[in-house]
């Protein structure tokens, strides 16, 4: 099969400063692919070319083998591909069900909300991603979540909007070695079903530990692409991520 979406020799600059330089990525139907980088390195850059936000100057983005012009959000979103953030944007006063369905809410054919349809659609897509707790349901306010748990309540709004691949954003910024599992169990969940996941880290240990393929990239370039059965461990990822960085 086709990979969900290919960026082949894009380039992006602002100005006269070159963001991205021919870079070349692809995710596969089912797979977990690790982005790692320091700082500067481009990912913000090549995550919203990605997604549609930046159009690519020069090179091409193909989508399931078909290359599409005149790359935008609207597009990225029709390919199924959908971002979640560091921010989550979620509505932590809200419901999870409020959050998962808004601006997309059921309706019935004279506008009215089908709230109690939502409720049953939200509990399934929870559960389904992984939240196994009694005390949590489509009702329960955001705002009760760990960092973890609203992690999870993003990425199953991303696959209610219809999402084949979900770009995670530093998901695990800041959370505890257990909440950091939690995001892990969705993550899994997410593969299990069938759907990709780009996930962007600056901690090499839990890039290394959820991904199925990393790519390095530096200064808007991918110096390296490596399959993690090529690697022995984080340390061993740390030292090619080193020595690419170093040579380029």
């Amino acid at each position: 099969m086709s990979a969900i979406i290919e960026l082949k020799n894009v380039s992006k600059s602002f100005g006269g400063i070159t963001a991205l330089k021919k870079a070349s990525i692809k995710v596969d139907v089912g797979e977990v692919v690790g982005l790692i980088g320091d700082n500067g390195a481009g990912k913000s850059t090549l995550i919203k070319t990605l997604v549609g936000v930046h159009a690519p100057d020069d090179g091409q983005i193909i989508i399931r083998g078909n290359e599409v012009k005149n790359w935008n959000a609207s597009k990225a979103r029709e390919a199924g591909i959908e971002t979640v953030f560091q921010d989550r944007a979620l509505c932590p006063q809200q419901s999870i069900v409020w959050n998962i369905f808004m601006g997309k809410e059921l309706k019935h054919r004279f506008g009215f909300i089908r709230e109690k349809e939502q409720v049953r659609e939200a509990n399934k897509l929870i559960r389904e991603i992984g939240f196994t707790s009694k005390l949590i349901d489509a009702e329960s306010p955001v705002g009760n979540l760990s960092g973890g748990e609203r992690q999870g309540v993003a990425i199953a709004r991303a696959i209610y909007n219809n999402a084949e691949l979900i770009v995670l954003d530093e998901p695990t910024t800041a959370l505890s070695l257990i909440e950091t599992q939690k995001v892990f169990d969705f993550v899994d969940n997410v593969k299990k079903s069938g759907r990709s996941v780009l996930f962007i880290g600056h901690n090499i240990y839990h890039v290394y530990d959820i991904s199925d393929r990393f790519i390095v990239l530096d200064r808007g370039e991918v110096v390296h692409q490596l399959n993690k059965n090529d690697i022995e461990g984080p340390e061993a990822l740390m030292k090619v991520m080193k020595d690419a960085v170093s040579k380029h």
